[in-house]
């Protein structure tokens, strides 16, 4: 399924818009990656176990949206945005939401 952010595809003609899908995940984080993420904070430099929880978040938050938008008979999403906020008490958890616009494409 394609999936962009773009509000038309280049080259291909939209003959039919379904309607708005999403998909959500919510990933809670370890507590010993927050220990090193902290230390890694004062010291300098990236987060990989950070990043890697971010990435697998918004993967999952993607495939749930196609998995929607193919069930409604979709074979492409366009205009798809993606947001990112932490729940939980003290911002412990991470919630990722993929929307967009279910069509067809031919």
């Amino acid at each position: 399924m394609l999936v962009t952010t773009t509000p038309q595809v280049e080259g291909k003609r939209i003959v039919k818009y379904i309607g708005l899908v999403s998909g959500e995940t919510i990933i809670g984080a370890n507590f010993f990656r927050d220990i090193f993420a902290g230390i890694r904070d004062i010291v300098g430099g990236r987060s990989g176990s950070y990043e890697k929880v971010l990435r697998e978040a918004k993967e999952t938050a993607i495939y749930e949206m196609q998995q929607y938008a193919a069930s409604l008979g979709a074979n492409a999403v366009v205009g798809v945005d993606l947001d990112y906020e932490t729940v939980g008490s003290g911002g412990s958890m991470l919630m990722v939401t993929a929307s967009g616009t279910a069509v067809i494409i031919e």
